[in-house]
């Protein structure tokens, strides 16, 4: 069918607990979202069949349109009529865990953070990273594929027309381990070579008959190349042909859709690559679940995806503070609370995970573990976004001050970043649209002026498997509805004591001229649909985008938060002393309103 003949669209996403409906129809020559429907997901016992959940919240979409999308045998109704039916059906899935690979290259911080790559960019979870300096023994190795029953396992390693010996080393491990898959007794484990493609007839030779074994282009050709896109096609390729086959139910599910069934991360990872090429802007995008945090980044059309599995705000809260520390969790609650019922309150969350916080107090519990667990996944991002591994770069004096910790440059540059979009209930769902962006804002701690944004009620993985399918629908609803605008962020950079200037801001609408000095948070409404030409002036010590002291002229977005100023400083220091810190953050949250004054 022609893209300009569909009026009506249906896609689903088949999450690990829920099973979210869409129903997109064309009005007045656009695209826009009609209805959502959910239900419970139905991939495990007593159901053990996906289509079961699929169909009750296509029925709840029914209720809520008034448009009959199932017939009474209860399969899809094609093509779209008056009233009826739909044109087309996509669906995307992270049920049963989502997507599971073990990652396998011969250096760690070389070809195997290659395939790494690779497989996150493909919306897996990459569940272990074995290489041949790992630090582990070749039993050990043995040991660990044996025990984690992976989906697949993605074997990168050396440079086209290198030494072939390591490489086949490594590979001899994985047939001596023979892992078997997580899903079907007799089912072939799918391995994908992506490594020196002179080594193929040997890794043929080890591996083909005991596994389903493809091969792609070297993802490493040269040390100075590197090349994703064949391996992560192609992961997706296996997990719907040969994982997903052996789902209960997705067999059936996928005579349904009109597009292969995609893994729920890599359609999210989609769509933000297609806003980013569209606008040409920088991207940070991150989904904060209750047991992963997944965050996406496009810098200089450069996609990176990491998974934090152990990083959530229900299964994983604990972790959270076991990886941040209660002190760090604290530092961000505005009133005393002892640790001990602050540790009990976050066992109780862990334990029913449904629950949601009833009082203020409870609130803020969520919000300031939501802040570090955004913190620390982004951390863990930025650690992996970097440039390639292993070849020796031309760098000025100044590039050489400013490198990361490790002694690699990240691609992440907060300064040249444009858009931050946050989804998951805790952002999403948030009481007040300004807690939402103060998370993202004390989470990333952006620089300069950067846009923010929520996705209204998680319909981005539907919408970047139609953008597949259909770009120019996806990214209409994808702008109009999806996407809360929450307003714009101005963040200087520099040196300076609480007090002294900072920046000081002109209006060309009005004339109106506001100072803010260092230290303060301070909020200015500007609506949804309004934008205001300021311009920003930075005292000699602050960068705003332009460099130190020097002014930026720009166009400032609104949104249902407004222009949030923020001169606290970067990195976002607090005071040691709870009683000093308690009152600052006291301070800060009634200059944007974030809580109810008492």
């Amino acid at each position: 069918m022609n893209s300009t003949d569909i009026e009506v669209i249906l896609a689903t996403d088949c999450g690990s607990t829920t099973t979210k409906a869409i129903l997109i129809e064309k009005t007045s020559g656009e695209y826009r979202l009609r209805t959502r429907g959910e239900a419970p997901t139905t991939v495990e016992a007593p159901y053990e069949d996906v289509t079961v959940g699929v169909r009750n919240a296509i029925i709840e979409v029914e209720e809520l349109s008034g448009r009959r999308l199932l017939d009474s045998n209860g399969q899809i109704i094609r093509p779209a009529g008056e009233d009826e039916g739909t044109d087309l059906y996509l669906s995307t899935s992270s049920a049963g865990g989502g997507l599971q690979v073990m990652v396998v290259g011969l250096v760690r911080r070389m070809t195997a953070e290659s395939a790494q790559r690779a497989a996150l960019g493909a919306g897996a979870i990459v569940m272990d990273v074995l290489a041949l300096d790992d630090g582990r023994l070749p039993h050990q190795r043995i040991q660990r594929m044996r025990e984690l029953r992976p989906d697949m396992i993605l074997i990168s390693g050396g440079v086209d027309g290198g030494e072939q010996r390591r490489v086949v080393e490594m590979v001899e491990l994985v047939a001596a381990a023979n892992p078997r898959a997580r899903l079907g007794g007799e089912f072939k484990l799918p391995i994908i070579y992506g490594g020196n493609v002179d080594a193929r007839p040997q890794i043929q030779q080890l591996l083909a008959e005991r596994s389903a074994l493809t091969m792609v282009d070297n993802l490493r050709p040269t040390l100075e190349r590197e090349e994703l896109g064949p391996a992560r096609a192609m992961i997706q390729e296996e997990f719907l042909h040969h994982v997903m086959s052996q789902a209960p139910g997705y067999g059936e599910l996928m005579n349904w859709t009109d597009a292969d069934i995609m893994p729920t991360p890599a359609a999210v990872g989609n769509i933000i690559q297609d806003i980013a090429r569209e606008e040409n802007i920088n991207i940070i995008g991150v989904d904060i679940g209750g047991a992963t945090t997944d965050v996406f980044s496009i810098f200089g059309g450069v996609f990176n995806r990491t998974v934090s599995a152990n990083l959530g705000m229900s299964y994983s809260i604990s972790n959270v503070i076991v990886e941040a520390g209660l002190d760090n969790v604290v530092r961000w609650i505005g009133e005393e609370i002892e640790q001990t019922q602050l540790a009990e309150r976050i066992r109780n969350k862990m334990i029913r995970p449904t629950t949601i916080p009833q009082w203020l107090e409870g609130l803020r519990i969520e919000q300031a573990v939501a802040r570090e667990a955004l913190r620390l996944a982004f951390e863990q991002h930025k650690m992996l976004a970097t440039g390639l591994k292993g070849i020796q770069q031309e760098r000025d004096i100044a590039s050489a001050f400013a490198q990361v910790q490790a002694g690699e440059e990240t691609l992440v540059d907060m300064m040249a970043l444009d858009l931050v979009v946050g989804s998951g209930g805790i952002l999403s769902h948030a009481p007040r649209r300004v807690q939402a962006a103060m998370m993202l804002i004390d989470a990333f701690q952006p620089e300069g002026l950067t846009r923010l944004a929520v996705d209204s009620i998680f319909m981005m993985p539907q919408l970047g498997v139609l953008a597949q399918v259909h770009p120019e629908a996806a990214r209409q609803v994808f702008l109009r509805d999806c996407l809360i605008r929450l307003g714009t962020c101005l963040a200087p950079v520099g040196p300076g004591r609480v007090g002294s200037p900072c920046v000081e801001l002109t209006f060309s609408d009005t004339g109106e001229t506001m100072s803010v000095p260092t230290g303060q948070l301070r909020l200015v409404e500007i609506g949804e649909d309004q934008t205001r030409k300021v311009i920003i002036n930075p005292s000699r010590y602050y960068d705003v985008g332009g460099g130190r002291g020097r002014s930026v002229t720009a166009s400032i977005d609104g949104g249902v938060v407004g222009l949030i100023i923020d001169t606290r400083g970067r990195p976002l220091q607090l005071p040691p002393l709870p009683s000093e810190r308690q009152q600052l953050l006291r301070s800060w949250e009634e200059a944007v309103g974030l809580y109810p004054r008492r």
